[in-house]
C-alpha cells in the first residue's frame, strides 16, 4: 500500500535550502520516492500556513522511513536544518 510523505515548510535560508532540495531529490527517488507536489499554489484551510508544501508518494511506509534515515538524505537534511522549519508526516495511503 502506497504511502505519503507531507512537508510543510518555511524557508529561511534560499541557498541552504536549495542545496538540500537539490540533494533531496535523488535519495528520495533512490527510495522509490515520486514527487505529486512540491511547492506549487495552496490554500491554507486551517493550521499554520507554511510557504511550501511537498508531499511524496512511496511504495510504502518502510519505503519513506528508509528514506529518511538513509545517509544520503541526512546528508541533503543538514542543509535544511537552520535553513527552514518544518513539519513532516509519513501517512499511509488507503486500498483501492
Amino acid at each position: 500500500m502506497p504511502a505519503y510523505w507531507i512537508a510543510h515548510v518555511s524557508v529561511t535560508n534560499d541557498e541552504a535550502y536549495g542545496r538540500y532540495a537539490k540533494l533531496a531529490g535523488p535519495a528520495i527517488a533512490a527510495h522509490g520516492g515520486k514527487f505529486l507536489a512540491r511547492g506549487g499554489a495552496h490554500v491554507q484551510l486551517e493550521g499554520r500556513d507554511r510557504a511550501r508544501n511537498v508531499v511524496v508518494e512511496f511504495p510504502d511506509i518502510a519505503a519513506a522511513e528508509a528514506c529518511y534515515r538513509s545517509e544520503a538524505y541526512q546528508a541533503a537534511l543538514a542543509h535544511a536544518k537552520g535553513a527552514s522549519e518544518r513539519d513532516l508526516v509519513v501517512v499511509a495511503g488507503v486500498e483501492g
